[in-house]
């Protein structure tokens, strides 16, 4: 299906020809932004209301800025749509998220005008601030922009790089698109604060009769800049405490201004593109701006999938018979059957409550499940905390996410060996959002520490019996659970808890071939595989070791006893992973067999379907099954040299 453009947009193929339009022509541009956006993301998938949201600010900081010299700094980058289209990729933008095509967030590989690959929340700021300090040692006039949302504004890290941007005297703007929305409805006290600084109209109105009376005042001998900053900054003070946050930073606060009125928002922008030092514009926007449903339900709309454009109809996958549940859901409902029966679990998220579907026990149980915002550190030393006065907590946050946490379970968590139960979501590939969310390094960078259990399950009887058993008093210990995004194998899913050894591992099947050991999901490519294999007379074994840390000694025992052939298979990077701890434990004990490891090479792995990925990364069916063929191509030839 093609898509054309408006009569505007397809003149664009770069900011150079949006600023040759006229200021009132920028209206038009905005509309058929929007309306393009629609009309791809509706057939072609992708995330949709973020983009929506600041159609009029992307336009006009390209309108007004000197990109890409002057440096623009999307933040997580789910927003950037419009930007991708003004800055050269419009025809190719159906491409988007798609294998081999545009990335979905702002990368530096496919475009000068993206200055900083982003994936992950709140580093615009400091990468912003980066550039802006490199400018000044370099006697240069770039200006750099940083745009974050509300949301994103809650991490640590924004108020790290915010604390020194006041005091590096560089000249950025940090733009603060504020819509009271990440994926979910934000939380925390800096949510209230912002809708004070929005609903005061007396500070707002002051504010403004401020500005014009300073803009007029002479700077010069005896009143100098200096001066004006401080009585602008009293008389805010006198108004309104909410001034104070950003400003008693060193950073000057200007807004909140409509962030859907483009003209305003190009006069403004024209006037701080002239100031110097660190600045912010807050601007108030709306998520899912222009399309109704999505205003409405933002949450829902921030990537729906595809969808008709007219009615609003989210298409479904159809099936003839029932589908296994997301891994999410069946660890949200069986929290709540847990938490059920003991009052000291609780549930903590940072940010993810519709992701990781702790949002049913939220709203079951509001006391004992939160939603802490985007700040996977404070999630994990927060769970730490509960962990001493007695509370089961179980920390769900994506792998990809959980990097930005590994102190806290250094520090806070594992070196007082505190049973907190770490619930890694998204864990190994996650398809269409690419590197920045592919949840491929937690098994090694777990692996290494002391006192942690590592475990995944193969199926979702698995999750539930993992998620039972870490929760109990007799768990001493961190206990690690991953799991991959999408849909398990088990329709009939509710299952009787029962209690799993720590550090056991079970057989799938005997064999004499070969023994496939398997770790977490990719257990059940291994069961097709060896299907197709029997066929051909191949007959491995299949081992599920559930653990890697601790690793079933005595089932590695049986394995290099009986084969001199072992395939692993992993959701994970093979450098340091699953792999690594079988050929450790091979090594330790002086066997000797061939062994392969399967899993996410080393190198990065681009963006795709997750069949895709799995295919590319040669640890699928096909690929398992091939692998196997390998190792055994001489006993194979032999099997079937008489056939021929």
């Amino acid at each position: 299906m093609e898509i054309t453009p408006g009569a505007l947009l397809s003149k664009i193929n770069s900011p150079d020809d949006l600023k040759q339009l006229s200021r009132e022509q920028l209206h038009q541009v905005c509309d058929e932004l929007r309306q393009y956006i629609i009309d791809v993301v509706s057939v072609h998938g992708g995330h949709f209301g973020a983009s929506l949201g600041v159609i009029e600010l992307s336009v006009a900081l390209h309108y007004v800025y000197n990109t890409p010299y002057d440096q623009l700094v999307w933040d997580v980058g789910h927003q950037a749509y419009g930007h991708k289209i003004l800055t050269g990729r419009r025809d190719n933008f159906s491409t988007n998220r798609k294998y081999k095509g545009l990335s979905g967030f702002p990368k530096r590989s496919e475009s000068e005008y993206d200055t900083f690959g982003v994936g992950h929340s709140s580093t615009s700021i400091s990468a912003a601030l980066g550039m802006a300090i490199a400018a000044n040692l370099k006697g240069e006039e770039r200006k750099s922009v940083a745009v974050i949302g509300d949301g994103a504004m809650t991490a640590g890290m924004a108020f790290e790089a915010m604390n020194h941007a006041g005091v590096a005297d560089a000249d950025m703007l940090v733009v603060l698109n504020d819509n009271c929305m990440s994926i979910d409805p934000n939380v925390g006290a800096l949510k209230e604060y912002l809708t004070d600084i929005t609903t005061s109209h007396t500070y707002n109105k002051f504010r403004d009769d401020i500005w014009k009376m300073l803009g007029k005042l002479p700077v010069g001998k005896h009143f100098t800049r200096d001066m004006a900053s401080k009585m602008e900054a009293g008389i805010k003070g006198m108004i309104s405490k909410s001034s104070n946050l950003f400003e008693s930073l060193g950073i000057r606060y200007f807004g909140p201004i409509d962030g859907h009125n483009i003209t305003k928002l190009v006069d403004t922008l024209k006037d701080l593109r002239k100031m110097p030092g660190p600045k912010l514009l807050h601007i108030v926007t709306v998520k899912g701006k222009g399309y109704d449903l999505a205003e409405k339900d933002q949450t829902k709309w921030h990537a729906p999938g595809l969808f008709d454009k007219v009615t609003g109809e989210i298409y479904k996958k159809k099936y003839e018979t029932a589908q296994p549940p997301k891994y999410q859901d069946v660890f949200g409902y069986t929290i709540i059957e847990l938490a059920e029966k003991n009052e000291k679990i609780m549930g903590i998220t940072p940010a993810m409550p519709s992701g990781s579907s702790l949002k049913f026990m939220m709203e079951k149980m509001p006391k004992r499940a939160l939603d802490v915002g985007i700040c996977e550190q404070h999630a994990a030393t927060l769970s730490a905390g509960l962990a001493t006065q007695g509370m089961r907590v179980f920390c769900n946050i994506y792998s990809s996410f959980m990097q930005r946490a590994f102190d806290q379970v250094v520090h806070d968590i594992a070196i007082q060996k505190l049973p907190v139960i770490l619930c890694l979501d998204r864990a190994g590939l996650v398809g269409e959002d690419g590197p920045t969310h592919h949840g491929a390094y937690d098994i090694p960078y777990f692996r290494c520490i002391p006192n942690m259990i590592i475990s995944a399950p193969m199926n979702e009887q698995e999750l539930r019996n993992l998620m039972y058993t870490a929760q109990l008093d007799s768990n001493q210990c961190p206990f690690v659970i991953r799991y991959p995004r999408g849909e398990g194998v088990m329709p009939e899913w509710r299952t009787a808890f029962q209690e799993v050894t720590v550090g056991k591992g079970r057989k799938i099947k005997d064999g004499k071939d070969a023994a496939i050991l398997s770790f977490g999901h990719p257990g059940n490519f291994a069961t097709a595989a060896i299907r197709e294999l029997r066929t051909e007379g191949i007959d491995p074994a299949h081992y599920d070791m559930r653990f890697v840390k601790p690793i079933d000694e005595a089932l590695l025992h049986e394995v290099f006893t009986k084969y001199d052939k072992v395939l692993t298979v992993e959701d994970g990077t093979i450098v340091g992973g699953f792999g690594s701890a079988v050929l450790e434990f091979m090594n330790a004990h002086n066997y000797k067999a061939e062994v392969k490891i399967l899993g996410i090479p080393d190198r990065l792995v681009e963006h795709g379907t997750l069949k895709e990925l799995h295919k590319e990364c040669g640890y699928d069916a096909a690929g398992i099954a091939s692998a196997i063929r390998e190792m055994l191509k001489e006993k194979v030839y032999t099997n079937f040299s008489i056939a021929g």
